[in-house]
C-alpha cells in the first residue's frame, strides 16, 4: 500500500479541470508515466481512488508515485502533442517505448558498369545506393526478387562486362527471367534505363512504372523499335498482372493495418505496411506490460506515429480507442495531409485485420511460450462473454453420480489456457438427498465460495470466469448461491448435443453459438471434457471403495467407521493385501485375534 496515497489523493482534488499532461514521479523525482488528460483533475484522482478496475499495470505505477506534476494546455490537442513529446524526452518506466526488436534490412543497387539489385542488412559499401530501411527481411527479399524477375535483371555471379561471352547463358535466360546480358549485346547505357525503371517500381509501385513504360514503349514503336516496344509490351502486362493480384482493400493503396494481441499481462502489436498497392513492410512490437486494450492501441499508435515521416494515407485498426479523432487531426497537421483511422467490420479490411492479428498472436506466442491458438481463444472468449479483461484462471464444475448414492462433484482450473492440476478439487455431496443436479451444483460452490471467504488460501483467488456443465438451469441455481454470498464473478455453462459434445455456452437468458470459432471451440470442449473425465474418475473411485468397505463389513466386528479407516490408510485393494497383520491392526483398532481373521479374508478374497 502506498503511504503517500492520502496526500496525494488531497493534491489531484485542487487539480483544475482544464486539459494538460500529468507526470507521475517516484521517491527519486523521476518520471516513471506521463499520460494527457481531457479534464486534469477527472482523471489524475482516478489513480487515487480505490479502483477494482484498475489494472495490474496500474496497481504497480500507484504503488510506485511519491508526487506528481502537470502542464495545463490549451487544448486537447495539444496536451496529445506534448503528451507525446515528454514520453519521447523522459522515456518512463510505465509508457510503452518502442524498441526495435530486430535489425534493419535495405534494398542495394550497386554502382558499377552493370548495376545490380540486391538485399542487404548493411549500408557499409559507399560505392552503392540503398533503399529502406524496411524491418522486415522476407518482405525485402520478395521484393527484390520480384523487380528482378520483371525486369529480367541477371541474379548470376558472373562480372560484367568482363564475363560477355565466356559461357551460354543459364537457365533464367531460356525461361525468360533474365535478358541476356552475359552474352554482350546489351549496352550499358540501355541496361542502365532498365536498372532505373526497376529502381522506379521498388520506390513507387506499379502504377507509375506502368506510365512510364508505356511512354517509353510508344516511343520505341513510332522510331520502328519493334523488340524494344515487344519487350516493353511484355514487361507491361508483367508489371500489370502483378498490380492486380497484390490490389487491396478496394483499391486503398496506401495503408496500414494495426492489430494488438493480449495474453495474461502480455501483449504485442503487428504493423502491416501497404505502399502502392503493395505489401512492403510488416513489424512486431512486444509490450511486456498488458493493460485495457483501447488504452493500449492508443498508446501504441500515438508512439508509434507522432513523428514518423512513413504516414499513410489510411491506418485501419482491429478495435475501437479513444483519442482516435484527436489522433487523427494531430497526424493530419503532422503530414499536411488527411489521415484517416478506421476501424473494418466486414469485407477485405476485416480479412485484413484477420491477418495483422494473426501475425500478432504468432509473434506473441513465440516468447511467451503459448501456441496462437490458445492466445486467440482466449481473447476471443473475452470478446464473446463481454469479460472485463482474458480470463486468466476459468474454473469449470461438474456433478456425476451412480444411481442415487455416491453423488460427487468435480472442480478443475484452467490457467492461461491449460490445465492447472494443483487447483482441482473434488466435492463428496453431503446435504442432498437422490438425483438432483441444481441442488449438488449449489452445494458444491457454496462449499468452495465459503472456503475462500474464511481464508482458505488453498481456494484463492478467485477465478475470472466459471463454467458450469449445464444449462440456464444451472446458471440460476448457482447465481443465487454468489449473491447469497456476495461473489462476483463471471458465470456461465457449458451446453452439449444430443451426441454429448459441446454446443454452445449458455447465459441467463439464452444461448451463445461458438461451433464457428475453431480455436474457442477447441478450448471450451476441452475444458467440458477434461472437467468430465475428472467428476466420473472420482465417482468411479468412490463407488469402488464403498464396494470394498461393504465387503469388509462381512466380517464380525468390521462396521463402517473400520472399513473407512482401512480404506483411507491403504487406498486400494492390493495395498491392503500387502498390509501385514501388525498393520491391519492398528489402522482398524482391533485385537490380534481379529486382525488375524481380517488378514485371512483379504487374502482371500481381495
Amino acid at each position: 500500500m502506498n503511504e503517500n496515497l492520502p496526500a496525494l489523493r488531497e493534491k489531484s482534488n485542487r487539480l483544475p479541470l482544464s486539459p494538460g499532461v500529468y507526470l507521475m514521479k517516484d521517491k527519486n523525482g523521476t518520471i516513471i508515466y506521463v499520460g494527457k488528460a481531457k479534464a486534469l483533475k477527472n482523471r489524475v484522482t482516478t489513480y487515487f481512488h480505490h479502483n477494482s478496475q484498475h489494472t495490474a499495470k496500474t496497481l504497480k505505477l500507484v504503488d510506485n508515485i511519491a508526487d506528481f506534476d502537470f502542464i495545463v494546455t490549451q487544448t486537447e490537442l495539444d496536451a496529445l502533442v506534448l503528451e507525446c513529446s515528454l514520453i519521447k524526452l523522459h522515456q518512463p518506466k510505465y509508457n510503452i517505448l518502442l524498441k526495435d526488436v530486430k535489425g534493419y534490412n535495405y534494398i542495394k543497387i550497386s554502382k558499377e558498369e552493370f548495376p545490380r539489385i540486391t538485399y542487404s542488412f548493411h549500408t557499409d559499401d559507399k560505392k552503392a545506393e540503398y533503399i529502406g530501411p524496411f524491418t522486415s527481411g522476407y518482405t525485402i527479399k520478395t521484393a527484390v526478387e520480384e523487380t528482378n524477375a520483371l525486369f529480367m535483371l541477371p541474379t548470376c555471379k558472373r562480372s560484367f562486362p568482363k564475363d560477355f561471352g565466356k559461357e551460354r547463358p543459364c537457365l533464367n535466360y531460356h525461361i525468360k527471367k533474365c535478358m541476356g546480358v552475359c552474352e554482350g549485346k546489351i549496352s550499358a547505357e540501355e541496361y542502365g534505363k532498365i536498372v532505373d525503371e526497376a529502381v522506379k517500381y521498388l520506390k513507387s509501385g506499379s502504377k507509375t512504372s506502368v506510365d512510364e513504360l508505356k511512354e517509353e514503349m510508344e516511343k520505341a514503336a513510332e522510331n520502328l523499335e519493334f523488340e524494344k516496344a515487344a519487350r516493353l509490351r511484355d514487361r507491361i502486362e508483367a508489371v500489370s498482372r502483378l498490380a492486380a493480384r497484390q490490389k487491396i482493400l478496394g483499391g486503398k493503396t496506401d495503408v496500414d493495418i494495426v492489430a494488438l494481441s493480449q495474453n495474461i499481462g502480455q501483449a504485442s502489436v503487428a504493423v502491416i505496411k501497404y505502399r502502392n498497392g503493395r505489401l512492403v513492410d510488416k513489424e512486431n512490437f512486444f509490450i511486456g506490460d498488458e493493460y485495457e486494450g483501447a488504452q493500449m492501441r492508443r498508446d501504441f499508435l500515438l508512439n508509434y506515429y507522432s513523428g514518423n515521416s512513413d504516414v499513410p494515407k489510411e491506418i485501419l485498426v482491429d478495435e475501437e480507442f479513444d483519442d482516435s479523432e484527436l489522433l487523427a487531426e494531430l497526424l493530419k497537421e503532422q503530414n499536411n495531409r488527411a489521415v484517416k483511422i478506421n476501424v473494418p467490420h466486414r469485407g477485405e479490411g476485416a480479412a485484413q485485420i484477420a491477418l495483422a492479428k494473426k501475425n500478432a498472436g504468432e509473434y506473441l506466442a513465440l516468447k511467451i511460450g503459448r501456441t496462437a491458438r490458445e492466445i486467440s481463444a482466449l481473447e476471443d472468449l473475452k470478446t464473446l462473454l463481454g469479460l472485463e479483461k482474458i480470463p486468466d484462471t476459468i474454473e469449470s464444475y461438474d456433478i456425476s453420480n451412480f444411481g442415487e448414492s455416491g453423488v460427487v462433484g468435480g472442480m478443475i482450473v484452467y490457467k492461461n489456457g491449460r490445465p492447472f492440476k494443483p487447483g482441482y478439487r473434488k466435492f463428496a455431496i453431503k446435504t442432498v438427498a437422490g438425483q438432483n443436479d441444481y441442488a449438488c451444483m449449489q452445494e458444491v460452490l457454496r462449499r468452495r465460495m465459503t472456503r475462500y471467504l474464511e481464508g482458505d488460501e488453498s481456494f484463492s483467488p478467485l477465478p475470472d470466469l466459471i463454467l458450469l456443465d449445464g444449462g440456464k438451469g444451472h446458471i440460476s441455481a448457482v447465481s443465487e448461491v454468489l449473491d447469497e454470498l456476495g461473489i462476483q464473478v463471471p458465470l456461465f455453462g457449458l451446453v452439449k448435443d444430443s451426441k454429448h459434445r459441446t454446443r454452445a455456452i449458455a447465459k441467463e437468458g439464452g444461448e451463445i453459438e461458438i461451433k464457428s470459432n475453431r480455436a474457442l471451440f477447441a478450448l471450451l470442449t476441452n475444458i467440458q471434457d477434461e472437467v468430465h473425465r475428472f467428476s466420473i474418475t472420482f465417482q468411479r473411485s468412490r463407488h469402488k471403495q464403498q464396494t470394498y468397505a461393504m465387503e469388509l463389513t462381512e466380517i464380525n466386528g468390521i462396521g463402517e467407521a473400520k472399513a473407512r479407516a482401512l480404506l483411507k490408510k491403504f487406498k486400494t485393494k492390493s495395498a491392503m493385501k500387502e498390509a501385514d497383520i501388525e498393520e491391519l491392526r492398528k489402522t482398524a483398532k482391533i485385537s490380534g485375534e481379529k486382525a488375524k481373521e481380517l488378514y485371512d479374508f483379504i487374502q482371500e478374497r481381495f
